[in-house]
């Protein structure tokens, strides 16, 4: 009988079919995940304009989205880990699908903001969920490339609602573009009959030929088989206790806490530029289709910051890439509330999209790697819960800030400030625990491997 490392099979694996049919389940998901948050941004002058909301009112029911992510990660990230974290995801995109189509038959703020908090939940636990099971299911040599391409999702929905707003929302209005993100429930079936669960699940379960379907497609010619050992007792000792207090074990509380200083700073940024960007550049005196348009710019940018964020990781370090584009990102908006040409302008809002959603999205398989894969999605879960709190504050802050009436180079200085907490967050993970226990693994399943084939030969 053969003793497989099943994560290490999946580790050394070949890119192909399977995590093709993994990396688009996730995305689809993560592009309506962009879509549903990037759309309150897009229809926001509308909002105020109907409901006559005032700056500070606006920026609080868009806190209401956020207050329910927050709560969905807290809650669905641990369940995920005892419960299978398929079964949270098809939980999720119901939820927030059905809550937001009923978000476009509203007839006030209070129903729309109830509406928000719920479609907020589901959301808020999609999420980690995608990011652990995509960065279980990656062959480690393109592990960071490919986690972050697939959270480009996110971009692409901000640039599908952008599109929206531009071309369809003058016509047609806001509500339309609440009843499109109904699209997921079309294509739940399919989710649910092909796109597999976590690896540690089937393991728990004893749920031999399932784990066997997968390791054979991901790699051919080791036949593995019902048979063959998938260290039960093992997974199963590791599973046990509460996932959050294992966050804290080990000398990880540090970068526990780190990391979620890093998610709250990248967060803020992000939020508080999805929601306020249109309306910042319309009281700087552009129209509200090239307000849009801006829109447009910084989600392309995000998804450039993590093609080539994801690929640099991957050769030096997500370490150090994330402090490179936080510092960049401090420059970039030192520098947009300056008096520009409008090429020039758009260059910054692309870098500033790189430095915002690029860098969560490289940050996103740095944590989720960082924790074993048993406290995986409890560990990117609560990064991301944290997160969530300046994503909440984000609205609302930009709400005052824009009540001000201050100079447009002050309010985008004001996005300087988290770009410097993160960095210094990032070069207080302490990195040396994790490659020590990295280096024990991998020489562990270096002698398991040699072991194995030696037993082939005899």
């Amino acid at each position: 009988m053969r003793s497989i490392n099943a994560s290490e099979v999946m580790a050394r694996s070949k890119f192909n079919r399977f995590h093709l049919t993994v990396f688009f389940g996730c995305a689809f998901g993560i592009i309506f995940d962009g879509y549903d948050l990037n759309m309150y941004g897009v229809v926001l002058p509308a909002l105020m304009k109907e409901w006559n909301l005032t700056a500070i009112e606006a920026g609080l029911i868009g806190s209401y989205a956020l207050l329910g992510m927050m709560a969905g990660a807290f809650l669905f990230a641990p369940l995920a880990d005892k419960l299978g974290r398929k079964k949270v995801l098809v939980i999720c995109i119901s939820l927030f699908s059905v809550a937001t189509i009923l978000t476009g038959f509203v007839t006030g703020p209070t129903q729309f903001s109830i509406l928000r908090l719920i479609a907020g939940i589901g959301l808020g636990g999609l999420m980690p969920n995608v990011i652990a099971l995509m960065t279980e299911y990656s062959p480690k040599s393109i592990r960071g490339i490919l986690v972050a391409t697939m959270y480009c999702g996110y971009a692409i929905g901000g640039i599908l609602v952008s599109l929206m707003g531009i071309f369809v929302l003058p016509d047609f209005g806001w509500r339309v573009l609440f009843w499109s993100a109904g699209v997921p429930l079309l294509f739940l079936p399919l989710f649910i009959k092909y796109f597999p669960e976590s690896m540690s699940f089937y393991i728990l379960r004893k749920q031999n030929a399932k784990l066997c379907d997968i390791l054979n497609r991901v790699d051919p010619g080791q036949n593995y088989s019902e048979n063959d050992e998938f260290q039960f007792e093992e997974e199963k000792e590791r599973a046990k206790g509460f996932p959050v207090k294992k966050l804290f074990e080990s000398k990880r509380a540090r970068s526990t806490f780190m990391f979620w200083l890093a998610c709250f700073s990248c967060l803020i940024m992000v939020y508080g530029l999805n929601t306020w960007l249109p309306k910042l550049m319309m009281q700087a005196g552009y129209p509200l289709g090239s307000s849009l348009s801006f829109m447009l710019a910084l989600n392309i940018g995000s998804i450039i910051g993590s093609i080539f964020g994801g690929w640099l990781a991957d050769r030096i370090g997500s370490k150090k890439v994330l402090v490179m584009f936080f510092i960049l990102g401090a420059a970039c908006f030192a520098l947009l509330g300056l008096k520009t040409n409008l090429l020039f302008l758009y260059t910054l809002i692309v870098v500033g999209g790189a430095c915002t959603i690029g860098t969560q999205n490289i940050a996103n398989p740095y944590i989720a790697e960082y924790y074993p894969k048993e406290m995986r999605s409890t560990g990117i879960g609560w990064a991301l819960g944290m997160g969530r709190i300046g994503a909440l504050l984000a609205p609302t802050l930009g709400g005052i800030l824009l009540s001000k009436n201050l100079p447009l180079q002050i309010n985008f200085l004001a996005f300087c400030i988290p770009c410097i907490l993160g960095g210094l967050a990032i070069l207080l993970i302490q990195n040396k625990y994790g490659s020590f226990d990295k280096k024990v693994i991998e020489n562990k399943h270096s002698i398991e491997e040699t072991i194995f084939e030696m037993e082939g030969k005899a």
